[in-house]
């Protein structure tokens, strides 16, 4: 198995939610990771948009990947728990919306 550089990622149990991120920042492999994946943002993008060098959004990615079953679970379940906030809690706009649709 390969050796993972992990210089540029880093964990604290007190940012994030310990969730490993890039290191000195509060973005997280996972923010990476979504925006690159599911956003199709690419990974120049990424790193132009927050400041980041190219070597600390790579290493985000390559954590990814070598513990990618570990974040799409975590990933699965915060959609689980944010959807089940939505179905509880009507957003304000949201009352109002129908609000006016009702009138």
């Amino acid at each position: 198995m390969p050796i993972l550089s992990i210089e540029h990622i880093e964990t604290s149990s007190d940012v994030r939610g310990g969730k490993p991120r890039i290191s000195g920042t509060r973005i997280t492999v996972e923010d990476i990771a979504v925006m690159h994946l599911k956003l199709a943002m690419s990974l120049i993008e990424i790193a132009g948009v927050y400041d980041l060098s190219l070597a600390q959004v790579y290493a985000a990615m390559a954590y990814y990947f070598e513990h990618r079953e570990d974040i799409e679970q975590r990933i699965t379940e915060e959609e689980a728990i944010i959807q089940e906030y939505q179905r509880n809690h009507t957003s304000v706009l949201q009352a109002k919306l129908e609000q006016l649709k009702g009138e």
